[in-house]
């Protein structure tokens, strides 16, 4: 919730309008999403490595991904009915123990169902923790500012993306691939250290949890479909579907297509992975500020049409031109990741406190679980077509997010009800 203006100015001051508490509440959403983060991304940077362990096709390997995004939707969902009922914090510390415990026993799998499974089981800590994070921030946050304070979580999103890369690196240079892909997600047990300090300093906005405990609708499906919520919450669904069925293409396969069709060594492919991670950062930071600036709708349009465009190009560079690749990694990462630096904000504002958890986790895992079948008919279409052209599928995501927006309303600077 709101806590005292000041006049601090805009581009500092936001981190100070949150209060001691928020603070707290916001380092802690900040790590747990970062980690989130690495946790998931050892999968795709591990990609070759385990096809090649197990025997499986490009299609299987692509089926990976998408189970655990598929099931991070029910996590999500799951998650978002939990922090409307026992609150944000103790959502948030099981969502991590959860995604934590099964990264690890992904990296002792003995054969490909096993991972699956395993990989799916990550998948309902992984869906979840967004959603309790976000809203926890959210809560704290002054109007003005929450998209800039929601948008650094968001952040911490490439923050654990180079974390796992810079792993990846060093594990795959001093470990031979049959092994190194096993260690890379043992060290996915990191998050069981921010475990200890959520339990210990984050606390739920202390006028949310009053407005939750005074409600009789709590964690209700059905009260999100209701005839006040109903558009806002199939439309906000769609939304998300486009722009994750985007995103999701992205960061499954760019590592494959760095590989196998431009060719580079393990090196090679971080110091691309660099460029496309940096950007991501800058996308996120400069995306909360836009949509502070420009609205909502308007941010999540711009960066649509941006990404759409950049896939295309992107997968369209003629053979030898890698440093054209290298280049445009920048651009490419800044605006998939920008886009997204205004849902937690939005999803936020279009529900009130008692069904704001369960409005933002199933929309925005809806989203997840439907956008999760991208990367697998990238992976199916790329028998034919290769990494690089079935990867513009991807940009079919962005235009579904397009049309999504027309159904929705503009929230910037809303009181959270």
């Amino acid at each position: 919730m709101s806590t005292t203006e000041t006049t601090t100015p805009a581009e500092t001051g936001w981190f100070r309008t949150l209060g001691a508490r928020g603070r707290r509440a916001f380092v802690g959403a900040f790590g747990g999403y970062a980690l989130d983060s690495y946790d998931f991304q050892v999968l795709p940077l591990g990609l070759t490595a385990i096809a090649a362990y197990f025997h499986i096709s490009k299609g299987e390997a692509g089926l990976l991904s998408t189970v655990t995004l598929v099931v991070s939707a029910i996590g999500g969902a799951v998650a978002g009915v939990l922090a409307d009922r026992i609150g944000r914090v103790r959502t948030l510390v099981i969502t991590v123990a959860t995604y934590a415990v099964f990264t690890v026993l992904c990296g002792f799998a003995t054969n490909y169902e096993m991972l699956l499974v395993f990989r799916a089981l990550q998948g309902l800590g992984f869906g979840g923790e967004w959603a309790a994070g976000a809203i926890l921030v959210a809560e704290y946050a002054q109007p003005r500012y929450r998209g800039r304070a929601v948008a650094f979580i968001q952040s911490s999103w490439a923050v654990g993306w180079a974390l796992a890369v810079l792993a990846y690196t060093l594990v795959f240079n001093l470990v031979s691939p049959d092994l190194a892909w096993r260690v890379l997600f043992w060290t996915g047990a990191l998050p069981a250290l921010l475990i200890l300090y959520l339990r210990r300093n984050v606390t739920d906005a202390p006028q949310v949890a009053e407005q939750r405990a005074e409600s009789g609708h709590r964690g209700s499906f059905r009260a999100i479909f209701s005839s006040g919520l109903v558009r806002k919450t199939v439309f906000a669904s769609l939304l998300a579907t486009g722009v994750q069925g985007g995103y999701y293409t992205l960061a499954t396969w760019v590592p494959t297509y760095l590989k196998t069709e431009r060719a580079l060594t393990v090196v090679g492919t971080g110091s691309y992975l660099a460029f496309l991670i940096t950007g991501a950062f800058a996308g996120y930071v400069t995306g909360g500020f836009v949509t502070d600036w420009l609205g909502r709708k308007k941010t999540f349009a711009l960066f649509a049409v941006l990404s759409a465009a950049l896939i295309l190009a992107y997968t369209n560079i003629p053979t030898g031109a890698n440093t054209l690749v290298l280049v445009l990694g920048f651009p490419h990462g800044f605006c998939a990741s920008a886009i997204f630096s205004g849902f937690g904000s939005f999803l936020a504002e279009l529900y009130p406190a008692a069904l704001r958890g369960t409005g933002q986790g199933f929309t925005y895992n809806f989203g997840r679980a439907v956008g999760a079948f991208f990367p697998t008919m990238v992976g199916f279409l790329a028998t034919s077509w290769g990494v690089g052209g079935a990867m513009v599928f991807g940009a079919v995501g962005y235009g579904i997010a397009l049309l999504a927006l027309l159904g929705l309303p503009e929230t910037r600077g809303q009181e959270l009800a």
